[in-house]
């Protein structure tokens, strides 16, 4: 009896393991487009994660990227070469390149491949933030750089010449001239072509071959959580923008109507969010203090006669400071000119006409109440001297002359005492 339910063990044991071994393997898939920022950092080191936990067969990273931030690039590559699942970096679909920053990561891969009429390269560090860095300090910079990329194609089995010439001339090559330098491992026209080519493709992870079978793979695309997808938008320079001027309007709706809450609650929010933002951005202190005299400038033209010279000096500084805001000389890294022109007129719009035109209707004089009767005209309901009666504002009223009046003259209110009216004659005005 005791050898049976051994022998059943043993079976259950080898059906098990049939099954798992022929079972379909998975591929996961990360679609990286835009900026290497701290955002696609997190979805990338938590897409390896979560291949891992699934072993999954392969991760592919799909990419297309101008560059981005050092700081976000070596968070990536410093978990792809842990990675305990190979990774495959494909550069698609057609017109995408791995420029900058993302040189780096494909060298870092288990494999990289390049899809027809893409680009690599351009890997030349540049300085963001204020100011420019000295000679010595660019060369330190370049040649650490350059000792950075080279270390991570050596691992790889790589062109370091190549890749050296990425950084220090900023060389930039197509997908069959990359791999005919070796540079990359495979041109693939589309993600199932990819598939295919890498199969039975040896990987050697932790000093360990690992054999790929891909060919009949299940494909699983991990996609970006909310709270990634929300982040990626709003670390968009032109949205981190429009999020401060939004604060600005808020607060400033707030401070002039205290009480109304719901605009401070937006305008707290929307800084907030725009400060997350401008932290992972190059900012230059100089335009945002630019931006900040722009709007004092709209506000003064509502109360100083300036006959339009603030609201001019508002536009310019207010367009000068966004153009400075962000210091980089990427283009992808600055605000358009497509946002801050509308913004800035939108702005001078809003302070000049708008507003101003709120603050002139609360400083007409009151129609309703006691400080409504004040210059009204009306008529006497009866003979009177010094006191009597008068019709005026649809109501009648006890009213005090200091001339004698007659029935049906015409007077006018010139002060009010609680309920009683003081009048002169109306042909006296």
């Amino acid at each position: 009896m005791k050898s049976k339910i051994i022998l059943f063990i043993c079976t259950i044991t080898i059906l098990i393991s049939a099954s798992s071994l022929y079972a379909k393997q998975k591929i996961s898939v990360l679609n990286v487009e835009g900026v290497i920022n701290p955002v696609l950092a997190g979805y990338i080191v938590n897409g390896i994660d979560e291949a891992t936990e699934k072993n999954s067969m392969a991760l592919i990273i799909q990419i297309d990227t101008p560059g981005g931030l050092d700081k976000s690039m070596r968070i990536i590559i410093k978990k792809m070469l842990s990675s305990k699942v190979p990774i495959v970096v494909y550069v698609a679909p057609s017109g995408s390149r791995a420029a900058s920053a993302g040189t780096f990561i494909i060298l870092a891969s288990h494999i990289a491949v390049m899809a027809p009429s893409t680009n690599i390269g351009a890997a030349h560090p540049v300085a963001l933030g204020s100011g420019k860095m000295d000679e010595h300090m660019a060369k330190k910079v370049e040649n650490d750089a350059v000792a950075y990329i080279t270390s991570i194609a050596k691992k790889r089995g790589r062109n370091t010449k190549w890749a050296e010439e990425a950084v220090r001339k900023s060389v930039s090559i197509s997908e069959t001239e990359a791999l005919k330098n070796g540079v990359i491992d495979l041109i693939a026209a589309n993600l199932p072509e990819l598939i295919k080519k890498i199969d039975a493709k040896k990987i050697t992870i932790n000093n360990a071959t690992t054999v790929l079978h891909t060919k009949d793979a299940e494909i699983e695309l991990i996609e970006m959580k909310w709270r990634e997808k929300f982040l990626a938008v709003i670390s968009d320079p032109n949205v981190a923008f429009l999020l401060i001027i939004l604060g600005f309007y808020g607060l400033f709706f707030e401070l002039s109507n205290p009480g109304v809450v719901f605009p401070g609650l937006v305008g707290a929010i929307a800084l907030i969010l725009g400060g997350y933002a401008l932290q992972l951005l190059p900012i230059n202190y100089a335009g945002l203090l630019l931006i900040i005299l722009a709007l004092v400038m709209f506000l003064l033209e509502i109360k100083v006669t300036s006959y339009g010279a603030l609201t001019i000096g508002g536009i310019a500084s207010m367009v000068v400071g966004s153009i400075m805001l962000i210091d980089s000389p990427f283009p992808f890294l600055r605000i358009s000119l497509k946002i801050i022109i509308p913004t800035a007129l939108a702005t001078a719009g809003f302070f000049f006409f708008l507003f101003g035109a709120v603050i002139r209707t609360y400083q007409k004089r009151s129609v309703a109440g006691h400080e409504g009767l004040l210059d009204e005209i009306g008529t006497a309901e009866e003979d009177f001297d010094k006191t009597g009666r008068i019709f005026v504002h649809g109501e009648i009223w006890n009213a005090v002359s200091d001339t004698p009046l007659k029935k049906g003259e015409a007077v006018k209110v010139i002060k009010v005492e609680g309920l009683k009216l003081f009048i002169i004659k109306h042909k006296e005005v």
